[in-house]
């Protein structure tokens, strides 16, 4: 990920406006947040930055918080559309652009429509993702929520606010992600208040701009996930139908956040409308050979040692570890606490990495315990994720101390290696499917 962009201000009237530029792109996208964002702790949060560096990847990407949330100005009064349009136009002359492209997504789509039919000389194009112009039910229009809805919805966010609860609704797909909950929490509570995130939501509810999508001109195009549980496809198609020459494209998953889930199709569709072209297919999946590695009894280790022998412990350690992933060619993806995690091309170099510093760090007088995985990966910045992953730290949570386990496809995949194995049974591994069939492993080098 790139360093953390500058953040700068933009006037509008009395309030400031919290603001991003990032990328050289030959045209100006403004990604204008939904409900509520914080834009410095946006590029920590593993889900939205991959996001945000795409489009910045083809464009000149100018990214806002929206008053009231974030870092820009704290307000006492919610504001109008109309002052939000005008935060809108502040933000772009304080960036030097002078006609964009517009993307609103959930809540900031009415306010990105208004502006789009208001001011058509400075709007390139209009992109609306899961969003709509009306979020409640009325007697012409049955598909928005009730109001009693609308408060079972508050009470529950207003309770378990700053706990990730809106990664619980925005984003089904990663509802048992405890990680994922976690980071979104920080989100919430960096972003917004509880009071504050009422009162937002309270506004969105009474936005109607229907009356004004006969006029907008602008190229627009309308992006949909049909299982969308928030904003359903009906409020795209809605959109798609009254604003002229609109363009929908509807696509699966159930997911708010256009960050979560296949992100890809809603990018490659964003790019080709900002910049006439597709992007050309990108290496997000590899098959990867996922090494886990931690230290057995550190808690041991750490109360017999003292804090002081144990860092500089743990510093001979990871320089042991990391000697060896040079010279077998693995690429290191993180470390948490006394382990490490790392990835490689071939299964075999794993294992007998793996020996290696299992040798090298019981000069220590340490042991490690280890497991391998072979299996297809996503690439997600520097890191990878996937079902590989999660496969690999529970058959490492398998092993004995001084063990090196691997699944039954790490042993299928090294056959004629060299390398020996003894049968450890079958296992159930936590969250996976099914039983798995795992062997521990010997080198003849």
């Amino acid at each position: 990920m790139r360093e953390q962009p500058e953040t700068r201000y933009a006037h509008s009237g009395k309030v400031s406006i919290a603001y991003q530029v990032v990328g050289n792109g030959r045209v100006d996208l403004v990604f204008v947040p939904g409900w509520v964002s914080h834009i410095e702790y946006a590029w920590e949060e593993p889900s939205l930055a991959p996001f945000l560096e795409r489009l910045a990847s083809f464009s000149r990407l100018i990214f806002m918080d929206r008053r009231g949330t974030g870092l820009s100005d704290p307000v006492e009064r919610l504001p109008t559309l109309e002052e939000r349009m005008d935060d809108l136009r502040a933000v772009m002359d304080a960036a030097r652009s002078e006609r964009a492209f517009l993307f609103g997504i959930s809540e900031s789509g009415p306010m990105c429509s208004l502006f789009a039919a208001t001011w058509p000389e400075r709007t390139a194009g209009l992109v609306l993702c899961n969003t709509t112009a009306r979020f409640m039910v009325a007697p012409d229009y049955s598909t928005g929520a009730t109001q009693q809805q609308l408060e079972r919805f508050l009470a529950r966010c207003q309770a378990e606010w700053g706990t990730g609860i809106t990664a619980k609704v925005f984003a089904p797909s990663k509802a048992g992600d405890e990680e994922f909950r976690r980071s979104w929490g920080r989100f919430e509570r960096r972003s917004v208040s509880p009071s504050g995130m009422c009162k937002i939501v309270a506004m969105g509810a009474d936005t109607d701009v229907r009356h004004v999508l006969p006029s907008i001109r602008v190229p627009t195009l309308v992006i949909h996930r049909r299982g969308d549980r928030v904003t359903p496809v009906e409020f795209g198609r809605y959109l798609a139908d009254h604003i002229p020459g609109a363009k929908l494209t509807e696509l699966a998953g159930e997911d708010h956040f256009p960050w979560v889930g296949d992100t890809d199709s809603i990018l490659d569709a964003v790019q080709q409308f900002v910049t006439g072209t597709r992007p050309a297919p990108r290496i997000d999946r590899v098959l990867a050979t996922v090494l886990f590695v931690d230290i057995v009894d550190s808690t041991r280790h750490l109360s017999e040692r003292g804090d002081s022998a144990w860092k500089g412990l743990l510093q001979s350690f990871y320089k042991i570890l990391r000697q060896e992933l040079e010279l077998f060619k693995g690429r290191e993806i993180n470390t948490a606490g006394d382990g490490l995690v790392a990835t490689f091309d071939g299964p075999a170099r794993g294992i007998r990495c793996a020996h290696a510093m299992s040798l090298g760090v019981h000069r220590l007088g340490i042991e490690i315990r280890a497991g391998l995985h072979s299996g297809e990966c996503e690439l997600v910045g520097d890191s990878v994720v996937g079902i590989a992953v999660h496969i690999g730290a529970r058959v490492a949570s398998k092993a004995a101390p001084g063990e090196i386990l691997v699944s039954s496809t790490v042993k299928d995949l090294v056959a004629g290696s060299g390398i020996q194995f003894r049968d450890r049974g079958t296992h159930e591994l936590k969250g996976v499917p099914g039983e798995w069939r795992l062997y521990a492993t010997e080198t003849s080098d």
